[in-house]
């Protein structure tokens, strides 16, 4: 098993981080255009805790190496089960996924979490991300280790991209809110 991590802090409320995260893969987000669709296979909320817990199942189309695409018998979509979970009191959002296609030579198991910075939670937002991957093609341990170690280094590179897009989703959000705030309040001040 090989384990990638990585952490960041954005430059916006959690709320605007929460909020934005159901548009991370919109059709002007230009750096996830592999995301070819995203369903929405249940959504409801925890009466007692208030937890928001959402299915969804996420098709891509992948790029990797002709070796890989070769093993994999030449299929390039995929598909991806994420479990979300939005814990509006202690505001934390925990997102859970795990690849379907091709599960039984490789899994990602990836979890996302969004909470609060704890340097400046009004304004911040800390970003943790970690995914553990296993490859189990046959006897051979060269094999699985080239494979573990491909896949962590295009999701790597695919976690970088998706960050550049999130943080232009996020700027985009603000924008569009930010005006649409300006709109209500100028015309609460004219009624």
């Amino acid at each position: 098993m090989k384990v990638f991590d990585s952490d960041c802090t954005f430059d916006y409320s959690w709320n605007e981080v929460s909020t934005a995260n159901w548009r991370k893969y919109c059709p002007w987000n230009d750096k996830s255009p592999h995301v070819i669709a995203v369903d929405t296979l249940s959504r409801r909320v925890d009466p007692s805790t208030g937890i928001l817990r959402t299915e969804r199942l996420i098709t891509c189309q992948q790029s990797a190496p002709q070796w890989v695409i070769s093993l994999l018998g030449g299929n390039t979509t995929s598909h991806v089960y994420e479990v979300s979970y939005v814990d509006p009191e202690t505001k934390k959002v925990t997102m859970c996924s795990t690849n379907m296609t091709w599960s039984n030579l490789i899994t990602c198991r990836e979890t996302v979490v969004y909470q609060p910075s704890q340097v400046d939670p009004e304004r911040k937002t800390d970003f943790k991300q970690e995914a553990k991957i296993s490859s189990f093609c046959g006897g051979l341990q060269r094999i699985r280790t080239k494979i573990e170690e491909a896949s962590v280094e295009r999701f790597r590179e695919n976690a970088m991209r998706g960050r550049e897009g999130f943080e232009a989703v996020l700027e985009m959000s603000r924008r569009v809110f930010g005006e649409q705030r300006e709109l209500e309040m100028q015309q609460q001040a004219h009624a």
